[in-house]
C-alpha cells in the first residue's frame, strides 16, 4: 500500500511573498503620485476646509 505524503501546500511560498510584497509597494506608489498630484490635493483641500467652516 502506497502511502500518500501530506506535504503542506497551504500559505505563499517566499517567491510569492517576494511578488506579493513589490506588487503593494507599486501600488502604494501610484496611490502616493494620485493622493499628492494637484487636482486631487486641491479637491481634498476643498472638502476639508467645507467640513470645518460647516455650520452646526
Amino acid at each position: 500500500m502506497r502511502r500518500l505524503s501530506r506535504s503542506s501546500d497551504r500559505g505563499m511560498t517566499t517567491s510569492e511573498y517576494a511578488v506579493g510584497t513589490i506588487a503593494a509597494c507599486a501600488f502604494a506608489a501610484v496611490l502616493y503620485k494620485v493622493v499628492n498630484s494637484g487636482p486631487v490635493m486641491s479637491a481634498l483641500q476643498s472638502m476639508i476646509e467645507g467640513a470645518l467652516d460647516a455650520q452646526f
